[in-house]
């Protein structure tokens, strides 16, 4: 398992859930963030708490079966969906669950993030997929993202929001904000001329210039082809 840097966890953690909230990126009480602060522990955020009003002493420390080793509140309702990733990715240290506008919006209407039209999209984030709807806090969320987790660091949640997770809360957020600021070009490109993709021939060249010049990992990323997903 990658080594985990030496941060205060809970100051980051505090940070991340005033920024998500300032960005838009949640409203009101939603959305929820984690952190791995061992092998087998993780940091959360409480449920029922506007993120711009969440403090240190609010986080609750958690086992992997999801059981309170401290913290006054209850974590999240929606801590089973965090712990499976964690258990399914040792690589993992961070999580983020949003409704990011644009992005749910795509995740509402069943519509993957799948045409290859931005070439630093494509490096970066891979194709987003989106998992089939499943009823808030329920197994049923995990059931619905346990096909994809090995295979990409962000999902949307059909007719819920988005979550993205990385080697740190950093890399968590920026994937998050990445994927709304792509949605959001998306959307305006589709009530525009339309989404123009790349060719079969230009894809596979940026893939290989990619190997050669900017070497952006592409673990757990969904590759693309030239072919809009079918939803």
């Amino acid at each position: 398992m990658r080594k985990l840097k030496k941060v205060q966890p809970r100051k980051e953690l505090v940070e991340i859930c005033h920024k998500i909230h300032s960005k838009g990126f949640v409203s009101a009480t939603d959305g929820n963030v984690s952190i791995r602060i061992k092998k087998d522990k993780i940091l959360c955020t409480p449920t029922s708490l506007p993120k711009e009003k969440v403090k240190e002493k609010d986080l609750i420390v958690l086992d992997l079966e999801g059981r309170v080793i401290s913290g006054s509140r209850k974590p999240s309702t929606e801590i089973k969906m965090h712990l499976a990733i964690y258990k399914e990715r040792e690589d993992v240290n961070a999580v983020i669950h949003a409704h990011p506008v644009y992005a749910t919006a795509f995740a509402s209407s069943k519509i993957a993030l799948d045409v290859p039209f931005l070439p630093e999209v494509i490096l970066n984030l891979g194709l987003v997929p989106v998992c089939e709807y499943a009823t808030p806090s329920t197994e049923e969320v995990v059931k619905s993202i346990l096909p994809f987790i090995k295979k990409t660091n962000l999902l949307l949640l059909q007719n819920h929001g988005s979550v993205t997770f990385g080697k740190n809360l950093e890399e968590a957020y920026y994937l998050l904000e990445k994927l709304e600021h792509t949605a959001k070009i998306f959307a305006i490109a589709m009530n525009l001329s339309g989404v123009r993709p790349l060719t079969k021939k230009q894809l596979k060249y940026l893939y290989q210039v990619n190997e050669t010049t900017y070497k952006i990992n592409q673990d757990f990323k969904i590759k693309f082809n030239n072919q809009r997903r079918k939803n």
